[in-house]
């Protein structure tokens, strides 16, 4: 079987990385920090800024096809090897240790059904059943993508369609329910006391919108294997509206069924509570199914792209040459092997220490936002050079502007612990540039280094002085 993919399965993956468990959760998560008024332009501007950021992948993949590895890739091409290897290894760990929290998510939902007040089997996902079940899972979805990528993105492409069903049932029914005076009354909510202003209700609202869209960059990550080049683009972009609809209908139509300060009480998954409200105990059971279908299938997405990584990243001479080998299949196994027991890993120390596995989640999810800021950097560039025009110059500026924004509002203390993921990281890199026999420390990445060290030597001082996340 061709390990190629079409244009479907390009989208599917995007669709699937991106829409996890969040989705069920956003009615609540608006609700309890902002007004409509503040939720509606707060998700004007996100959309704005992750259209001229997908603008800046289909841009580059047309305009750069033989740049290989999509966001790594074009950190490389851009700043260096050291910049693109930094790039694909905050890409690769925040995908692994993100993926611990799927696992986590599927079994804390089972025991919605299945735990009683004195019997906790799954609890909220790391009891010793669920860490249990959870190991079984990782190496099931191991074997799946060791049958080549193919057969996991067909897979994927079931499961996305399968977890946008509960989706569009939740939306049908808000739509049918929602009446306009329940979803504009206190539409600015500047009448309640101690309410914050309409700004900080936006900004407030995009640090959650911060997180939705990561995954944007599905297709991007994987365009060595499209059949097609544009469709990689076009994915990207398909994607991303689908996506975006999605929210603001699932967020929107949410505030016109209950009112805003009602809707902010709810526990979540919030969605879950809502569909009952509207067609009794079945609407809980629907979105409850939904969220272990749709939190499975990113969890395959985002091994996929996981996997993905080093593997790309060893064909450019970024990570060792061991994880550019594939299997007949087509599978790179040594890095389908790294991510798993990355995961693994992860879920043991999770169990272990509970509540520090957080703060690794908050931290590694950092990472993966500054692949988007050099991207859009990287677009910048060249529109002072060999892509002059005006649209790519809008187009960079912007998406750098909205770059720097993402980094700004999860967190810049975030950002400087992050540094300290890196360096472990180190060790692939250095052999890495022993086996091509370039020099990994020289020029601006030696500067680049020092950075780094410094930006992590701060990030050590935050910790000492108990910063909290």
């Amino acid at each position: 079987m061709s390990n190629k993919l079409d244009l479907k399965a390009l989208t599917a993956l995007v669709i699937g990385s991106m829409i996890g468990a969040g989705v069920f959760s956003l009615p609540q998560n608006m609700a309890a920090i902002a007004s409509p008024a503040a939720v509606s332009l707060g998700w004007l501007i996100t959309g704005f800024g992750m259209i001229c950021l997908a603008l800046t992948f289909q841009e580059l993949t047309l305009s750069k096809p033989d740049v290989q590895g999509g966001v790594f890739g074009y950190a490389q091409a851009g700043f260096g090897d050291l910049c693109g290897f930094f790039s694909s290894w905050g890409y690769w760990l925040s995908a692994a240790v993100a993926n611990v929290s799927y696992l986590v998510i599927v079994f804390s939902t089972l025991g919605l059904f299945f735990d009683t007040p004195t019997f906790k089997l799954f609890g909220d996902g790391n009891t010793l059943v669920s860490v249990a079940l959870s190991s079984i899972l990782i190496w099931l979805v191991h074997t799946l993508v060791l049958r080549g990528v193919q057969t996991a993105a067909i897979v994927n492409y079931v499961t996305t369609i399968a977890k946008l069903i509960p989706i569009l049932v939740f939306i049908i029914a808000t739509f049918i329910a929602f009446k306009w005076d329940t979803f504009t009354f206190d539409f600015t909510g500047l009448n309640i006391a101690n309410q914050p202003s309409l700004f900080d209700q936006i900004k407030q609202t995009m640090l959650i919108t911060v997180w939705v869209f990561i995954g944007v960059e599905g297709a991007v990550v994987v365009s060595s294997r499209a059949k097609n080049n544009k469709d990689v683009g076009r994915a990207t972009i398909l994607g991303l509206l689908i996506c975006l609809f999605l929210y603001v209908s699932v967020t929107l139509l949410s505030m016109g069924v209950i009112s805003t300060p009602e809707l902010a009480k709810l526990q979540n998954p919030s969605a879950a509570k809502i569909l009952e409200t509207l067609i009794g105990d079945i609407g809980a059971a629907i979105i409850g199914i939904g969220l272990i279908i749709s939190v499975s299938g990113a969890y395959l997405s985002w091994t996929l792209l996981a996997t993905e990584t080093p593997y790309t990243a060893a064909k450019l001479g970024m990570f060792p040459k061991v994880f550019a080998e594939t299997n007949q299949n087509g599978t790179p196994t040594y890095s389908l092997w790294l991510t798993s027991c990355a995961v693994q890993l992860c879920l043991i120390l999770m169990f272990v220490i509970g509540g520090g596995y957080d703060d690794l989640l908050t931290i590694a999810s950092e990472m993966i936002l500054v692949p988007y800021l050099l991207v859009a950097a990287y677009l910048m560039k060249l529109s002072f050079s060999e892509l002059d025009t005006y649209k790519v110059k809008a187009i960079a500026f912007l998406a750098t502007i909205y770059g720097i924004w993402l980094l700004y509002a999860s967190g810049i203390h975030h950002l400087l612990l992050a540094t300290l993921l890196y360096l472990p990281g180190l060790a692939f890199y250095i052999h890495a540039m022993r086996e091509t026999g370039k020099a990994g420390f020289n020029g601006r990445n030696k500067i680049l280094l020092v950075v780094i060290v410094f930006a992590s030597a701060y990030g050590v001082y935050l910790l000492a002085e108990g910063v909290t996340l």
